[in-house]
């Protein structure tokens, strides 16, 4: 059984994309992530686009893994409780991160 999970896509004034992720993020549901990732990649073309976690309330390793593939084009937003686990991830070291 999967882990609900949505995603949302918009643009910011500025024109950037913006992957909006609401649930929990692990192994069930990693797939969806992964595919979700890769069409906001796709859509931004060259330009970096934004990952908002800040509705995801739970993200594991499967989760992690996932964005590693596209730190090099991505700026992730986090809640004050997901942070401090995608800086232990080492993705801080990777790319940006806000909350």
């Amino acid at each position: 059984m999967s882990t609900a999970l949505t995603f949302t896509t918009s643009r910011r004034p500025d024109g950037a994309v913006v992957l909006t992720a609401t649930g929990e993020v692990d192994m069930s549901n990693a797939g969806a992530f992964a595919t979700a990732l890769a069409g906001a990649r796709q859509t931004a073309a060259d330009t970096p686009f934004v990952v908002d976690l800040t509705a995801v309330e739970y993200l594991d390793s499967a989760g992690l893994s996932v964005l590693f593939p596209h730190v090099e084009h991505l700026h992730l937003i986090a809640n004050p409780l997901l942070a401090p686990v995608l800086t232990i991830a080492g993705l801080d070291d990777v790319t940006t991160i806000s909350e």
